[in-house]
């Protein structure tokens, strides 16, 4: 049978019916791929490593240049240089905190000389202050020994496997350890070491100019990355994760050999020592030197 429609009547309809699929799914197709762009973004940004500022202390922390979250008892450890770095003044001091950034001991310990680097072995603290490893208990605050190192120049960080106390001497390129009442030397030739951390299987890492090492039982080591040169203090959240920081003001998230910065604040002026970290809540703390005050920051990566 013929149809009814003439030539032109089927080009308009079919014109028209094309027009209106057009407009039917064009809008549609648009609006999801917005959706997928924005979905994208949010998973982008959700998953970008950063540190986002929870609480700061009250700038009565001088010249604060380490920091040690102790589990055992839920407080925050803060050695304030307050002098020279490397004066034997008698001025220098152990804070301790809350972990919401209240004060709760100023001079937990007072009369020491420039303390850096901290570690917790069994019921002591150690400490090292300029040449000498201090031993205090943490239940009084009371100094039980002193190591006096032979040569010691610049003491900076501190680390332990439980066993041995390890400790860097920036200035001889030496890393130490204490064990059994014991110094030892555990290695020679790190230039400018100072960060020190030990991570799962007793494995010391260390931060030197040459950038982040894995040590070997012996005293060789590999150089995990070289990006982050002159770090000062490091955290080990796996075998392949750290979080090490330098001096300036930086603060660089490693993995896989890769580093990352999630912390900038040299335009503050606002430098960024030894760090510590809360397990568990991923909290990193951060002693800010010369601003004289504890920062804390909530990790994700």
């Amino acid at each position: 049978m013929k149809s009814s429609k003439t030539p032109s009547t089927i080009t308009i309809w079919t014109l028209s019916l094309i027009l209106s699929i057009f407009w039917s799914c064009g809008p549609a197709n648009s609006d999801k791929e917005s959706e997928n762009e924005m979905v994208e973004e949010e998973l982008s940004s959700s998953t970008s490593p950063g540190l986002d500022l929870l609480w700061e202390t009250s700038p009565d922390l001088t010249t604060n240049e380490s920091v040690h979250y102790e589990e055992s008892d839920g407080q925050i450890y803060v050695a304030n240089i307050e002098g020279g770095p490397d004066e034997k003044d008698g001025v220098g001091s152990i804070s301790k905190l809350n972990t919401e950034g209240e004060i709760l001991e100023r001079d937990w310990v007072s009369g020491l000389n420039a303390p850096k680097g901290m570690a917790v072995k069994g019921d002591y603290l150690y400490v090292t202050d300029i040449d000498r490893l201090l031993e205090i208990e943490l239940a009084t605050g009371e100094t039980s020994n002193t190591y006096e190192i032979d040569g010691a120049v610049f003491l900076n960080d501190a680390a332990t496997d439980g066993e041995k106390v390890y400790f860097s001497d920036m200035r001889t390129n030496k890393i130490h350890y204490l064990e059994d009442g014991a110094i030892h030397t555990f290695a020679e030739e790190q230039n400018s070491i100072n960060g020190l951390r030990v991570g799962n299987g007793n494995t010391l890492y260390g931060l030197d100019a040459e950038g982040l090492k894995q040590y070997e039982p012996d005293g060789s080591f590999q150089i995990i990355n070289a990006e982050v040169t002159g770090g000062d203090g490091l955290i080990v959240l796996d075998e392949s994760t750290f979080i090490a920081s330098k001096w300036g003001g930086e603060v660089f998230l490693i993995q896989d050999g890769t580093a990352t910065k999630i912390l900038d604040t040299t335009e503050e002026e606002s430098n960024t020592a030894d760090i510590g970290f809360i397990p568990g809540e991923d909290i990193v703390l951060v002693p800010t030197f010369f601003k004289n005050k504890v920062v804390a920051y909530k990790l994700s990566y």
